[in-house]
């Protein structure tokens, strides 16, 4: 099987994600051209050397070094570039510098591509995402974040390792802030088609809600307990990347919790979080998923913790 046609993908910033991306989409075989850009061109050069180095074990597939009017004729454009994460640093705490940076790069993309889908995962990736929606001047649809995608995989995964299940059975989503504000959407979360309640009462009935919400807390804390022991985070990331991106490139309408600007859903507006949403190719829908009183009121408090920082930004 080749490559989607159309299906040329460009990713900007070759660090630790960047670079994981590549390679993970690279192996997947469904783009028909990489191009890696970043502002240390060597990097970017190095890291597509070593990837042409495997084509022969994997689907043909262009992989270059290059520059910003590369973009022309990308349907995907990844931004991963931006001040890392250190150790026992929030998300927020980057907001600043990163948001200098989305000022000259994104604007650098747009200049040769108004077209594509904006994919950002620079953190805080919230706030970066509607930064880049508003720099950019796309539709809302163009622009998205990966916001809760890798915490809803690691929330199913933890969950199906304490239940004993595998996590391709449980179904349940993590939404809000792709950080402390994250909350966990317990009262439609499934395993197996059942409610999660039913099924801890069922299996482990020794299993208070409150252990539940201290799996919850190690999926909120995962990446600080990962970039303290090895710096980043790259490889899971890495895939939640490639399935996004192959949903857009495919069209393939896959639910999956990423962020972008919300529009009155849960009375909430004027900032980017995330919820199940329907992506296509120029497509991403919100589901409104079905939220209780108490998980309505933290999305909505997780959204007035992140409006209140990008009040603090530095205006357009």
């Amino acid at each position: 099987m080749s490559a989607y046609r159309g299906s040329k993908v460009v990713i900007i910033g070759t660090g630790a994600v960047g670079a994981t991306c590549a390679y993970a989409l690279a192996i997947k075989g469904i783009s028909s051209e990489i191009v890696l850009i970043d502002i240390n061109q060597a990097k970017a050069e190095g890291t597509a050397m070593d990837l042409n180095h495997g084509l022969p074990f994997i689907r043909p597939t262009r992989i270059w070094a290059g520059d910003y009017s590369d973009c022309e004729g990308a349907s995907i454009v990844i931004v991963t570039s931006g001040a890392a994460q250190k150790p026992g640093e929030t998300r927020l705490s980057m907001v600043r510098t990163n948001d200098a940076i989305f000022r000259e790069l994104i604007p650098a993309i747009t200049k040769h591509n108004q077209e594509c889908t904006l994919l950002i995962v620079s953190n805080p990736v919230d706030i970066l995402t509607y930064r880049a929606w508003q720099y950019s001047g796309l539709r809302i649809e163009q622009v998205i974040g990966s916001g809760t995608a890798l915490d809803t995989a690691r929330f199913r995964q933890m969950l199906a390792e304490y239940f004993s299940i595998d996590s391709r059975n449980v179904h349940a989503y993590i939404v809000g802030e792709h950080g402390d504000t994250a909350l966990p959407l317990w009262s439609t979360s499934r395993i197996g088609g059942m409610p999660i309640e039913d099924f801890r009462r069922l299996y482990k009935p020794d299993c208070t809600l409150d252990y539940l919400n201290t799996i919850f807390r190690q999926v909120k804390n995962a990446a600080y307990e990962i970039i303290k022991r090895k710096g980043a985070t790259s490889y899971a990331i890495g895939l939640v990347l490639v399935m996004i991106v192959e949903s857009i490139l495919r069209d393939q309408h896959t639910i999956i919790p990423v962020s972008r600007v919300i529009e009155g859903q849960y009375g909430v507006s004027e900032v980017c979080l995330s919820l199940p949403v329907v992506l296509g190719r120029n497509y991403a829908k919100i589901i409104e998923i079905a939220m209780n009183n108490e998980e309505e009121n933290a999305f909505r408090y997780s959204a007035e913790t992140l409006k209140s920082v990008i009040a603090s930004l530095p205006p357009l």
